[in-house]
């Protein structure tokens, strides 16, 4: 997918308070953008590294920029979360994602649960379900990437509430979009968050199934790539 707003770049002084970040323009210019993502960003914010800015065109909004990606080790790596959830279902439409072909419908943020929605439901003709939960990701130890990077009691009820689909005769996926191209593995990240890591394995033992794509990621497009193995 190409990224339809124009981008610029800088330099990445700080991110605090979660959603703010100040860049370094070309020119010296110090502005405040929008960080889209709600984690701890672990590893993925060396000083003065190289960032990517999506620039809305709208003077009236508070932040007209957003923060997209941030060069790390020398490669890019996607830190807006929203991304991956426009990603996967455009991958899956093109049947770059094998175990997801078949499906004649797909739709996106569709309520179920309680008070929930699923990223993205699949709906064969016969009636059949799939549905598919999807994380952006971004921590890495070497070759191996991890979630979560932050503790996410949100995460293990998006968890559980797939396990219930699958007892309900369904089938469900949780699909970790990994947004870096330098990794071979995924697996949780137990040091962070154990009782994620746990309830994970907990739900793939009742069914649920676990898929985990590298992107390839540039300033001005996001595109899936390897399968990585999965180690529980």
């Amino acid at each position: 997918m190409l990224i339809e707003q124009p981008v610029i770049q800088g330099r990445l002084l700080r991110r605090y308070k979660r959603f703010l970040a100040d860049i370094e323009l070309e020119n010296g210019e110090i502005i405040v953008a929008h960080c889209p993502n709600t984690g701890s960003l672990k590893g993925c914010t060396p000083e003065r590294a190289r960032a990517v800015l999506r620039d809305s065109q709208d003077p009236k909004r508070k932040l007209r920029y957003t923060l997209q990606t941030i060069e790390v080790e020398g490669g890019w790596v996607n830190v807006d979360t929203g991304l991956p959830n426009k990603l996967v279902p455009e991958a899956i439409a093109a049947g770059k994602v094998p175990a997801l072909k078949g499906y004649m419908s797909i739709r996106t943020e569709v309520k179920y649960g309680k008070n929930s929605r699923i990223d993205v439901l699949l709906e064969k003709d016969d009636g059949s379900k799939c549905y598919v939960e999807v994380k952006n990701t971004t921590l890495a130890d070497g070759k191996r990437s991890l979630f979560p990077d932050a503790v996410t009691e949100r995460g293990r009820k998006h968890l559980v509430e797939l396990q219930d689909m699958v007892a309900e005769g369904h089938r469900a996926v949780m699909f970790y979009c990994v947004s870096r191209s330098d990794v071979t593995s995924f697996g949780p990240a137990d040091d962070i968050d154990p009782k994620y890591g746990q309830v994970l394995r907990e739900v793939v033992d009742a069914g649920v199934e676990m898929l985990a794509y590298s992107t390839v990621v540039t300033p001005d497009s996001f595109e899936l790539g390897k399968k990585l193995r999965v180690y529980l």
